[in-house]
């Protein structure tokens, strides 16, 4: 276990989150989740956490495993189709995760997924969280529009909203 790292998640609140997603950001976000979700059948969540918790860290939980919990605990792939897609930002650890439901995994290598996480961790470091953010969106987008191109019946089966988890 890093005891650096335990420290920064024990030691920095939540708060910090808006810190930097502020209401400007949050609703770019949630705009570039509705464009995107027009052109396809999928369903975009963007989820960012500032810190883990102290038996999270102590299990060893990494960004990986904590994006799979959240995208559960959020219900991302309660869609139709399994077409839903969660962005998960572990701010402290300044990583990001893509998880996709088995619908479009199947059909995504993960190493298309990865490139867009590096992207924004990129976009990141050069404080350019918004951008970074709507950028993201907008590539998966792309990539669900090639596979799951929207048909007639198109319904917003989860909430566009990005989500701040404390």
């Amino acid at each position: 276990m890093q005891i650096g790292r335990m420290l920064r998640h024990m030691v920095t609140p939540s708060w910090v989150l808006g810190r930097v997603f502020t209401p400007t950001v949050m609703e770019a976000i949630t705009a570039a989740v509705k464009d995107s979700e027009v052109r396809h059948r999928g369903e975009i969540r963007f989820a960012v956490e500032a810190a883990l918790d102290l038996d999270e860290l102590l299990r060893g939980v990494d960004a990986r495993a904590r994006a799979v919990e959240v995208f559960s605990r959020l219900r991302v792939w309660d869609t139709e189709e399994n077409t839903g897609v969660l962005i998960y930002v572990q701010w402290i650890d300044r990583r990001v995760e893509i998880v996709a439901d088995r619908g479009i995994a199947r059909q995504v290598p993960q190493a298309e997924w990865d490139r867009v996480c590096r992207h924004m961790e990129a976009a990141f470091r050069e404080r350019r969280f918004g951008d970074g953010a709507v950028d993201a969106v907008r590539a998966v987008g792309d990539l669900l529009a090639g596979l799951f191109p929207a048909g007639g019946e198109n319904p917003n089966e989860l909430p566009d909203r990005p989500v701040l988890l404390t």
